[in-house]
């Protein structure tokens, strides 16, 4: 029976993510959206760490080496609501998003490896702009979509305390963006649309390394490496004059072209490395480095590069958890796990003011608990996150944003036992 809910449930989730909106933010509005970053919700409270973390009972989706520890079937459901304050100059405006941000199962296989697969957004563009710096030229930006990632992950020991990894991932998706310029002395608008599928292949290297110091100390090392890849933009652009009624519902009049598209966007190598200190079902601080080269792409409003561009970008992050006691009796709150975690990024988006270029920046502050289920290795997980992005100097946007995060992580040494009675 728990085999067919979980295969329902994993087919409802693929659907719920291919077809949801997962970001209200204007910085989606460059190159093929904001991107997620692959890490599930234990992992985001602690400040996004994770690529030297062991764990037996949870997921990780920095490192693939790290499915070389699993030691019972583990099912990962996590989704996330974001509330945004967006502030420039003297004005700031609210919104939201919720989505669903992955579902996963991952299997041990034998006693020193592991298996896991899953779906994951990969990136989501949905913002609506509107230029009235000048009242008699209007222009509106708009945008939607999302690329999705569907993987598996495999990692085994090769040697006491070192495990490999390696992940392939399948990336698709497609994008819709437009641009509608309305004109006082005009009678009609004129209106800029692009719709682009995105197709492509993604490959994911990872190392752990585990020694065992003085007083039950563990020292954790590990580093993963995502390769270089492009990723296929094929689609059609289109401009057309209209006229808009007092729903604002387009009527057509005349079309000024119609074309194919064809492009690629080269998706950069991301290294990542990172330590850790800790003691089994007790607690652990990790440190991860991030860093990641410059985007490039050759499409036309994906990678309209007019007032700005891309560079290196890195990111790091700090965090941990601590458990009081894991097996006590008397106290639930004693087995609860607690973790928190600090992140700071450079984006690598600069955007152009003036002469000059705007380095956009990224820093969140996260913490969260893990609460057991009752009698079970299972547990809810749930995470907070306060961050800012970006600047409001220099007529840019301020991007306040708090995110609440819920996951649950269901696992057990049935699911793959074959019954002897049936």
């Amino acid at each position: 029976m728990i085999k067919k809910l979980i295969g329902v449930v994993l087919v409802f989730s693929a659907i719920t993510i291919s077809a949801q909106k997962n970001s209200a933010s204007p910085y989606s509005y460059f190159g093929i959206g904001e991107t997620f970053e692959a890490v599930t919700v234990e992992q985001a409270s602690m400040g996004g760490i994770g690529v030297a973390l062991k764990e037996k009972h949870h997921l990780n989706f920095i490192n693939p080496a790290a499915n070389a520890d699993l030691r019972v079937a583990t099912y990962a459901i996590g989704g996330s609501s974001n509330f945004l304050t967006l502030e420039k100059e003297n004005i700031s405006q609210s919104g939201s998003s919720t989505s669903l941000r992955y579902v996963s199962l991952g299997f041990p296989l034998g006693k020193k490896a592991g298996l896991s697969v899953g779906l994951q957004p990969f990136t989501s563009v949905g913002y609506s702009m509107l230029d009235t710096k000048n009242e008699d030229d209007v222009t509106l930006f708009t945008g939607e979509g999302g690329v999705n990632k569907i993987y598996a992950s495999f990692g085994m020991y090769i040697v006491e305390g070192l495990s490999v990894g390696l992940e392939a991932g399948y990336v698709f998706g497609n994008l819709e963006k437009s641009i509608l310029n309305q004109r006082a002395s005009t009678a009609l608008a004129t209106k800029y649309q692009e719709k682009v599928d995105v197709r492509g292949g993604e490959f994911k290297l990872g190392a752990q390394y585990k020694r065992v110091l003085k007083n039950k100390i563990n020292l954790y090392t590990g580093a993963s490496f995502t390769l270089k890849s492009d990723f296929s933009v094929k689609g059609n652009e289109k401009m057309y004059s209209l006229a808009l009624t007092n729903t604002k519902k387009e009527i057509v009049r005349d079309e000024l072209f119609n074309r194919s598209v064809n492009g690629d966007v080269t998706i950069p190598l991301k290294s990542v490395f990172g330590f850790g200190l800790g003691k089994d079902n007790k607690w652990y601080i990790g440190v991860n480095q991030e860093f990641k080269s410059s985007l490039s792409t050759s499409n036309s409003l994906v990678s309209d590069g007019s007032g700005y561009k891309y560079d290196d970008s890195s990111k790091l992050s700090i965090g941990g958890y601590f458990i009081p006691k894991i097996n006590s009796i008397s106290n639930y709150w004693d087995r609860v796990t607690y973790r928190g975690g600090l992140r700071f990024e450079d984006t690598g988006l600069l955007i152009q003011t003036g002469t000059d270029f705007t380095v956009i920046k990224d820093f969140g502050i996260n913490v969260g608990v893990g609460l057991p289920l009752p009698r079970q290795l299972s547990n809810v997980n749930i995470g907070f996150e306060y961050g800012q992005r970006g600047t409001t100097n220099n007529n840019l946007i301020k991007e306040k944003y708090f995110n609440v995060r819920l996951s649950l992580s269901l696992n057990s040494v049935k699911w793959f036992n074959k019954r002897k009675i049936d």
